[in-house]
């Protein structure tokens, strides 16, 4: 993601992106772990359902994006999943040194590169899927983001994206807000040393779109066949939509 202009409210990431990348490059020795804590592991199981899905996606010889791939735990649940090709990017250059680290522990077919999530280097109509896990709300646009990484999707392609949304059950809301706003920052802080980022967090995720309106806005975009699951007590989305085949 290169320097775009700050978001407006309600559109986009409540930072600019030259912040997020460093915040993101700072916290790169403890990302996994501070993930697999805070979710206390179910990240992992949310990876792999997201992984399944782009696995039924119906291609001759699939190859996936996987935008905004942190350390590659993404990247490599799609190959896991019988994907042949996959294609991790991310504009934060020590998250793409921590994934290409975990290569050498996997079989040929997952490669990985620096590039911009809101300005891709691939031609139109390259990938048979493009996933996003956690990433979207770092995004200064998220309509643009959107329609970014369809531009990349081949006629028919699926577009699948694991974020968080905002948690509004109001008998549950007042503990997870507890959990997640005070005791969150604090052992992310500590674990990772920057608690900045982890205040960063909720504060994100509370400014990002409910499940609902995401998915009006991936219609809006010209998605199809747009759907949504929501996990973790609510506190998670996978969504899903295709490029038209005539697009």
């Amino acid at each position: 993601m290169s320097d775009h202009p700050e978001a407006t409210p309600g559109r986009g990431a409540i930072a600019q992106a030259a912040d997020v990348r460093t915040m993101f490059d700072r916290i790169v020795p403890r990302y996994d772990l501070v993930n697999r804590i805070m979710t206390g592991g179910r990240d992992v199981a949310w990876r792999k359902m997201v992984a399944k899905q782009v696995a039924a996606v119906d291609a001759v010889q699939q190859h996936v994006i996987d935008v905004a791939t942190g350390t590659g735990d993404l990247a490599f649940a799609i190959q896991d999943a019988g994907v042949k090709q996959v294609t991790g990017v991310d504009f934060s250059p020590e998250m793409i040194n921590a994934a290409q680290r975990k290569l050498a522990r996997h079989q040929p077919g997952v490669t990985f590169q620096v590039a911009d999530g809101m300005d891709l280097p691939f031609s139109d109509d390259t990938f048979d899927a493009c996933t996003i896990s956690f990433g979207l709300r770092n995004m200064v646009d998220y309509e643009a983001a959107i329609r970014e990484m369809t531009r990349v999707l081949r006629p028919g392609g699926r577009f699948i994206c694991l974020e968080m949304t905002p948690f509004r059950r109001p008998l549950l809301g007042p503990l997870f807000r507890v959990y997640f706003e005070r005791l969150v920052p604090v052992v992310g802080g500590v674990l990772s040393g920057n608690l900045r980022a982890y205040k960063y967090l909720p504060r994100s995720v509370r400014s990002f779109p409910r499940a609902h309106d995401l998915a009006e806005l991936m219609r809006h975009t010209g998605l199809e066949d747009v759907r949504y699951q929501l996990l973790g007590f609510g506190t998670v989305a996978i969504h899903s939509g295709s490029k038209p085949e005539n697009r």
